[in-house]
């Protein structure tokens, strides 16, 4: 994750400086760096999974990112108290099979909850329609136009 804006690293708790660090780097050559963030037992939600226990986080993630061409992410605001924290970004990412391999750009936000240095509990907030759905061909074009409709 890059910081952009007035966001610096200097003012975080450890166990947030972390983690941001790390997504900056994130990759599929070393997603063995999730280990240093995430709690054994942590919880980690997005729109299309619920998901228990770090092992199964990082089987996720390795599916994730072994499709993907490109993944970052830009931070663009923090806000944490204490153990708590809400990240706002832009994941901009390449998939073979999406919006014909260009980049796709989606903001959304995390939820986090740190313990003993850790992540326990992990939140993604985004549009999966502007994430996916809306590139995947000809269910793309059926998505924009309940979305124009809906917008009239």
């Amino acid at each position: 994750m890059e910081l952009t804006g007035e966001v610096t690293m200097c003012s975080f708790p450890p166990w947030l400086s972390r983690f941001i660090e790390t997504y900056q780097r994130l990759g599929t050559e070393n997603l063995s760096l999730l280990s240093d963030i995430y709690a054994n037992d942590v919880v980690f939600i997005d729109p299309m999974h619920h998901i228990s226990g770090f092992s199964n986080l990082e089987d996720y993630f390795t599916s994730l990112y072994t499709n993907l061409t490109s993944c970052t992410f830009s931070v663009h605001e923090v806000i944490y108290q204490d153990d708590d924290a809400a990240i706002y970004w832009t994941m901009t990412y390449r998939h073979p099979k999406l919006n014909k391999g260009k980049s796709v750009s989606v903001e959304g936000h995390s939820k986090l909850k740190g313990l003993e240095d850790k992540v326990i509990y992990h939140r993604d907030y985004l549009d999966l329609g502007a994430m996916i759905y809306e590139h995947v061909p000809l269910l793309g074009s059926v998505i924009k136009l309940v979305k124009n409709r809906a917008n009239k």
